[in-house]
């Protein structure tokens, strides 16, 4: 097998494990803070324990971008991988909420196991499969984000949460080791830059179409994050108990992640062909049109198919916008562009849930919908617009694309 595949599959699995790792466990945090002993205040402790990990690693992305860029990406997955490893095993002994909090912020500041690995796939992947091999990366993060809940409800049920920490901490562990074993970072030139996050994000504003990148990044993961809080809510709208909620709510989400698995590479291929702007195009258009069909559905069976439908589109974002990164920036700046890519992603799934929450609170659930879908079409819009002053290099000459 060459190299590059190689590469891929493995990061792949193990992308695949670190993912499905975080979804065991993160969301029965409240459930775990009710273990420990927590009887007042849980929602705030919910919110608080997070949205730190999401602040926490979006100021410190830059920083391990640019080390990355600097002694190597597949150093910083290791790194990240064991750093994963050791704070889900240290959870599973907490015993009080102001320890898990120290926790999920060493673990927002730490890790990066995920964009060091799309960062390796971007920069040792042929020009020509960069779409399908970026596409094929967006699966493994959709995979385990559909396995993790349901391995963590199981073990859960049957044993208890602390197992779940603990069984996180060794599928991380397992990972990295399939990293340092198999994976080989072939095409990597040492930034001459020294590692500064002041000196990333100066590089960085000199790209123009990174920067609009970065934009569309942050708007397109704000606008599909207002919904995450109030889903549940909707279900129990159509006449369904909580627990019932609880449960449609999962499925529902799964759905979308089914659809990205099987409609991402497809995307990815055909963005090889067409190229990553107009692709990013039709998947942001989609998916403003399809959250503004969600709305008038008062029933699970139609709601459920649109979910389904916009998922089929809507998975073609985020790895074009992977793509583009590829296109517009140098090999020796990619692992801290990434990382830029990290920091607007979490920005925007810290205050997306906080906007929903609010809207819904105020208005109504349609409202946010509502909102989810005008954004998205926002997003279209200034992606649309941005290509007046910029425009993605061809794949032949991409390679050659400076950052600067």
């Amino acid at each position: 097998m060459e190299i590059w595949k190689k590469n891929l599959w493995v990061l792949w699995f193990g992308s695949f494990i670190v993912s499905s790792s975080f979804s065991m466990v993160i969301p029965f945090l409240p459930i775990f803070l009710i273990q420990i002993g927590v009887t007042e205040n849980v929602e705030m402790w919910s919110g608080i324990l997070f949205s730190s990990a999401f602040l926490a690693g979006a100021l410190s992305s830059p920083f391990w971008g640019s080390v990355g860029d600097k002694y190597g990406r597949k150093a910083m997955i290791i790194r990240a991988g064991f750093v994963l490893c050791v704070i889900y095993l240290l959870t599973s002994f907490v015993t009080s909420p102001v320890q898990l909090l120290i926790l999920r912020i060493l673990q927002g500041l730490l890790s990066g196991f995920i964009p060091g690995a799309i960062a390796i796939v971007g920069t040792n992947t042929p020009e020509h499969k960069v779409g399908y091999a970026l596409s094929t990366m967006s699966t493994a993060t959709a995979t385990g984000s559909i396995m993790g809940p349901l391995l963590g409800g199981i073990l859960s049920k049957i044993f208890d949460n602390r197992l779940a920490f603990a069984s996180a901490g060794v599928l991380c562990f397992l990972a990295t080791m399939l990293v340092i074993f198999y994976v080989k970072e072939e095409k990597f030139v040492p930034g001459k830059d020294r590692v500064s996050v002041f000196n990333t994000v100066k590089l960085a504003l000199h790209n123009k179409l990174l920067v609009v990148v970065l934009v569309l990044t942050m708007f397109t993961q704000f606008s599909v994050m207002t919904i995450e809080p109030v889903l549940p809510l909707y279900i129990v709208e159509f006449g369904h108990s909580a627990s019932d909620a609880s449960i449609l709510a999962g499925v529902i989400f799964s759905l979308v992640g089914i659809a990205s698995i099987i409609f991402a590479p497809r995307w990815g291929k055909l963005a090889d062909k067409i190229g990553f702007q107009k692709i990013l195009l039709i998947g942001l258009f989609a998916g403003g049109v399809g959250s503004l069909l969600q709305i008038p559905f008062h029933n699970i069976w139609g709601f459920s198919i649109v979910r389904f439908l916009y998922g089929c589109f809507f998975c073609a974002v985020f790895p074009a916008l992977n793509g583009l990164i590829v296109r517009v920036t140098s090999s020796d700046f990619r692992g801290r562009a990434f990382s830029l890519s990290q920091t607007s992603n979490q920005l925007g799934g810290m205050l997306g849930p906080l906007a929903g929450g609010a809207i819904s609170g105020v208005f109504s659930i349609h409202a946010v919908f509502l909102l989810t879908g005008i954004l998205l079409l926002l997003t279209m819009g200034l992606a649309f617009w941005s290509q007046r002053f910029t425009r993605e290099p061809d794949t032949q000459s991409s390679s050659a694309t400076i950052n600067h």
